[in-house]
């Protein structure tokens, strides 16, 4: 799909690699929907984006709110007809030791990352039936692969995001949606600058959210970035748990 023309609704608008997806693809002439919590933040996007030639509606939202993202899909298509593209890029990873995190917080980043996607996902999912078109695109992680040290929570809600996509994809495949699920490893956003876990072959916002923008111009079922790092999650799926195992036990820090 050539991004041009198009309207795109982009979950997560107001900072990080969602705002930079925004700003390039607002250079195309497209009909732009951006939804976050931060009035403040979407409205500086909201004129970025006019001046760039592009229409943009602006829709504060939370994601974790299934009523708001409902409302905010029917706000969409009642402003422009139809969205062609969605971009659900929420959620968050902080640095977890399971030895000391609580059901509250496990359960609190499960919701975060999981049920953000599907709050939007299932809205979607029914007015694209309905337009036999569609491409609905996840910002999951390379963490959804494996379990990470300091991330277990964060892996595991990406892992069930990476299988629901799957699963959406198999099933709606006659109604003519598609699914690009898209896995960033460390990208250098102002959330994690002090996080405190390593991240090798760290990448800025910018890089990201080119990658994102290519995984969907080619419609990539599942696009892998950056090449290192992708590679890396490749070999270690094919290596025998325990030798993953050692080698991930080698990243927590003595004093974790």
């Amino acid at each position: 799909m050539e991004l041009k023309n198009k309207t795109i609704l982009i979950v997560g608008a107001s900072s990080g690699i969602g705002r930079n997806v925004a700003s390039i693809l607002s250079k195309s002439n497209n009909r732009i929907i951006i939804c976050a919590r931060r009035q403040s933040q979407l409205d500086s996007l909201h004129k970025e984006i006019c001046d760039n030639g592009s229409l943009s509606l602006s829709i504060c939202t939370d994601a974790l709110n299934e009523e708001q993202a409902r409302e905010a899909i029917k706000k969409s298509i009642e402003e422009f007809g139809n969205i062609d593209v969605a971009l659900l890029n929420v959620g968050d990873g902080p640095a977890f030791n399971m030895s000391k995190s609580s059901v509250k917080e496990i359960m609190g980043n499960m919701q975060l990352n999981y049920a953000t996607l599907v709050n939007f996902l299932v809205p979607l999912i029914a007015h694209m039936k309905h337009n036999k078109s569609g491409i609905i695109v996840h910002t999951n992680s390379l963490a959804g692969f494996l379990g990470l040290p300091m991330q277990g929570p964060y892996c595991a809600a990406k892992a069930a995001c990476r299988i629901l996509m799957d699963t959406c994809r198999t099933e709606l495949k006659p109604f003519g949606i598609k699914f690009v699920s898209v896995y960033p490893g460390f990208v250098a956003t102002q959330r994690v600058s002090d996080d405190g876990i390593p991240a090798p072959f760290e990448i800025s916002e910018q890089v990201a959210a080119k990658h994102i923008i290519k995984a969907i111009s080619c419609e990539r079922t599942d696009y892998l970035f950056p090449f290192v790092t992708g590679a890396l999650i490749r070999l270690a799926l094919m290596l025998p748990k325990r030798v993953t195992g050692f080698l991930l036990s080698k990243s927590v820090p003595a004093d974790y």
